[in-house]
C-alpha cells in the first residue's frame, strides 16, 4: 500500500511488525507514565510514527494513531490532545517526519508532538 510516492509495510509482514511495535515501543512508552512533557512529546514521537508506517488498515491509520496518542497523553497527565494544526496546516511537517522515522530519526516527529502539546495546554489554560 502507498499514499503518493511513498509505500507502508508489505501487507505479508503487517503481523511480524505488529508484535515488534507491541514489544517494542509499546513495552517502552506505555503506560506514558513521564515526567515531562519532552519525554512525552518522545514517547508520541516513537509510537504514533512506527504504527503509521506499519499502517495495518486499509483506512484510519492516523486516526488510530491519533487516538492512541491521546489516550498515551492522558496517561502522561496531559489533557486530550489538540490535532488541528497536525492535520491542517503543518500537515506537510507531519508528512515529512513519517517519512524522517522510516530510518528511525524521530526528532522531527517530536518537534510535531511538541507543538501539539504546547498548543493543547494553552488552549487548557484558565482565562
Amino acid at each position: 500500500m502507498s499514499k503518493g510516492d511513498f509505500s507502508f509495510a508489505f501487507p505479508e509482514q503487517i503481523p511480524k511488525l505488529m508484535t515488534e511495535i507491541e514489544k517494542g515501543p509499546l513495552r517502552e512508552f506505555t503506560p506514558c507514565h513521564f515526567k515531562t512533557h519532552e519525554e512525552i512529546a518522545k514517547a508520541l514521537a516513537v509510537v504514533h510514527t512506527e504504527l503509521v508506517l506499519i499502517h495495518p488498515f486499509r483506512e484510519g491509520n492516523g486516526r488510530m494513531a491519533r487516538m492512541l496518542s491521546i489516550l498515551m497523553a492522558l496517561q502522561g497527565g496531559l489533557p486530550p490532545l489538540d490535532f488541528k494544526d497536525m492535520i491542517g496546516k503543518d500537515k506537510e511537517k507531519y508528512i515529512r517526519a513519517i517519512q524522517i522515522g522510516v530510518g528511525g530519526d524521530y526528532a522531527p516527529m517530536e518537534k510535531v508532538f511538541a507543538a501539539v502539546i504546547r498548543k493543547t495546554l494553552r488552549a487548557h489554560e484558565p482565562r
